[in-house]
């Protein structure tokens, strides 16, 4: 069996019964808050759909978007738009990527390596991200 997205870790912001301390990415889906479509199983304490897919009800706790990952086999991505203004830049880039599982990262510092000169062509790409991620 793959290992736990998120294993070991006390600290981590996901909830101890989180299908993220059980399960690897992709194995689980995750929703915008607890609905209809995901009832609470008193029974394990977990929520699930209708076809009995563990899901995750709080995205900004493991740091992963909403999706319907082992539903509907939904890649495992993340969006990123830049700030109209380039004094945003740095401050945006450190809340997407600190925000972000780790699954994520190599992706949204590809697309930022690749959009920061087209919105901000006089942008050092290299220095912008040093900064975001110190």
């Amino acid at each position: 069996m793959a290992e736990a997205f998120v294993s070991g870790d006390v600290h981590h912001l996901a909830c101890g019964i989180c299908p993220s301390r059980r399960f690897p990415v992709g194995e689980f889906d995750v929703f915008e808050r607890p609905s209809r479509e995901c009832p609470f199983d008193a029974a394990d304490g977990h929520r699930y759909t209708a076809d009995g897919v563990p899901v995750c009800v709080h995205p900004d706790k493991v740091g992963l978007p909403v999706g319907r990952y082992k539903s509907d086999n939904a890649p495992v991505t993340a969006d990123l738009v830049l700030p109209a203004d380039e004094a945003d830049l740095v401050p945006y880039l450190r809340g997407v990527l600190y925000g972000a599982a780790p699954v994520l990262l190599d992706g949204l510092i590809e697309r930022a390596t690749a959009e920061i000169p087209r919105a901000f062509p006089g942008v050092d790409v290299l220095a912008t991200l040093r900064r975001a991620l110190s």
